[in-house]
């Protein structure tokens, strides 16, 4: 299978996160693969990272699965309604992690949209359907994803990344040629970054949870 192995999370984070760009996310919904190509990522490197939860390594209960082995979901609440998706990376004892920004849906499309509004896609608004996605705290709602999936192992088989979906007995997604010029540094004035975290697919609609 073309599932992402432990190694493919131990490297430098801000590379990690460009290289997670077009792959694909598959969550197992009661049996069925809920799938999406990531299309925005955010790396966050605790050592110098102001913007980390672990910045200076500062260990929380609520962050200390990013300080765990790499290859494991980092999930946390925000504003107290959003979770947010991490995967984490480095060398255990190394706080760092991307943040899974946006997505575009390929399998299960259906599913997710009763995830996310409680309704099938006839019924979504203009804004609803153009707002799917891009966020978050919209990924992790349309995967059914809480802070009691926080630490899954993302080399098992509930939650985890691969290069195809053929290996998934699914059909292939419609072929998307990316290369390192349409990799958009996206500029997020936000919070204070140390240094360039956040990319993107140029053309994708870029927001916030």
């Amino acid at each position: 299978m073309s599932k992402l192995l432990r190694d493919n999370y131990l490297g430098n984070t801000v590379s990690i996160a460009k290289d997670l760009l077009g792959k694909y996310l598959v969550r197992m919904w009661h049996g069925q693969p809920l799938v999406c190509r990531i299309v925005e990522t955010e790396a966050y490197v605790g050592a110098i990272d102001k913007a980390a939860h672990a910045y200076r390594y500062h260990k929380t209960p609520r962050n200390a699965t990013m300080f765990g082995p790499p290859g494991h979901a980092y999930i946390y609440l925000i504003y107290g309604m959003h979770c947010c998706l991490n995967f984490v990376t480095e060398p255990e004892g190394e706080p760092s992690a991307v943040l899974l920004r946006g997505l575009e849906p390929v399998w299960g499309t259906e599913q997710m949209h009763l995830l996310r509004f409680g309704k099938s896609l006839a019924q979504l608004t203009a804004y609803q359907r153009k707002n799917f996605l891009n966020g978050p705290g919209k990924c992790c709602q349309a995967l059914g994803l809480t802070r009691q999936d926080n630490g899954l192992d993302l080399t098992g088989n509930e939650l985890f990344l691969c290069d195809a979906l053929e290996d998934l007995g699914l059909p292939p997604a419609p072929q998307v040629i990316y290369t390192q010029e349409s990799v958009l540094a996206l500029t997020m004035p936000r919070k204070p970054r140390t240094f360039p975290g956040d990319f993107g697919w140029k053309g994708q609609n870029h927001a916030d949870f």
